[in-house]
């Protein structure tokens, strides 16, 4: 994950791309861009339902992976987790290696179709007391495991070409579990040459901020339900505040309609408004039934076609914004 800083050339050039200091651009009638983004992206089979949808809408996703998904459970304790004993994780390890095996294919062909890999960590720790160290080591063994996948499993022959290229100049962003952003965490991606961080929540949708040498991205709070109660958009924290993080599957079509009309409504304010990046985050869980993946469905199917919108992941989304011309000032 310590990449070459030419990476970030195209972000830091970008007059899309608001400094903390500086006044935010308005755009006109540029493309409504939409961020659609899976945290873990550990199950095959939702890894297939994903690609599926992406390939009729015409978008393009971000997959933040969890390294431990790479990691047959018999070599857990190959894994060691800063502060942690080896072989604990809180998302747990890869039942077998087949599973691996199609969990590799999926993300290679994933990558090949357009779509974004990006590191969500490996063992899905909370890393808010964690050190820069922490995170770099952390990082580290991510990389190592990528790197090492196919061979890990006795696989070294079937490893595409590629594949380590991939590796080592294409995973170029981060997402921490748990949104949990900090200072050691953002001098640690800095360190690692990363590209762009989406661990940061903000009230509504923001223009993305540059950092130093890192772009931040921020998942919205938007309104959703009878009241329009501000939550992050993201499909847990609906099921948190649906249903207090327990299944519900007699209510999954009441849950489904309100997220969907959540995102609709966070969608066309930015379609008929300012044409802020929209960013939307889900999990390789289909919690409450399937609610908030049909809800996904439904919007990705309605506005990923139009000729004016781009759902695309974070990396093209940047080298869109830096295309766009100087905002005029007032």
């Amino acid at each position: 994950m310590f990449r070459p800083v030419f990476l970030l050339s195209i972000s830091l050039l970008s007059p899309a791309v608001a400094s903390a200091s500086e006044e935010s651009p308005a755009t006109t009638r540029e493309p409504q861009l939409l961020l659609i983004s899976f945290d873990g992206a550990g199950d095959n089979q939702l890894w297939a339902k994903s690609r599926e949808l992406a390939a009729r809408s015409k978008a393009h996703f971000t997959y933040f992976l969890s390294c431990t998904n790479l990691i047959p459970r018999k070599a857990a304790k190959s894994y060691q987790a800063p502060g942690h004993r080896p072989g604990k994780s809180n998302v747990g390890f890869a039942p077998t290696v087949e599973d691996v095996t199609g969990r590799l294919d999926h993300i290679w062909q994933a990558h090949l179709e357009g779509h974004e890999i990006a590191s969500h960590a490996c063992g899905h720790f909370d890393g808010k007391d964690w050190t820069k160290d922490d995170w770099l080591q952390e990082f580290s063994t991510f990389d190592t495991v990528l790197t090492n996948a196919w061979k890990a499993i006795g696989l070294g022959d079937r490893e595409p070409e590629g594949w380590q290229d991939f590796v080592a100049t294409g995973i170029t962003g981060f997402r921490a579990p748990y949104l949990s952003a900090t200072a050691a965490l953002a001098e640690a991606e800095k360190t690692a040459g990363l590209f762009y961080d989406a661990s940061l929540v903000t009230r509504g949708p923001q223009w993305p901020q540059r950092d130093g040498e890192l772009t931040r991205f921020a998942l919205p709070l938007i309104p959703e339900g009878p009241q329009d109660r501000r939550i992050v958009g993201m499909d847990y924290n609906l099921f948190v505040r649906h249903s207090a993080g327990l299944d519900d599957p007699a209510r999954s079509i009441e849950f489904e309609q309100r997220a969907y009309k959540a995102f609709k409504a966070a969608f066309d304010a930015q379609y008929d408004g300012e044409r802020i990046p929209l960013q939307l985050g889900f999990h390789f869980v289909e919690m409450n039934g399937g609610a908030y993946w049909r809800a996904l469905d439904r919007l990705v199917s309605d506005v990923c076609n139009r000729a004016d919108v781009a759902c695309v992941g974070y990396s093209e989304a940047m080298d869109m914004l830096a295309k766009r011309p100087p905002a005029p000032r007032s």
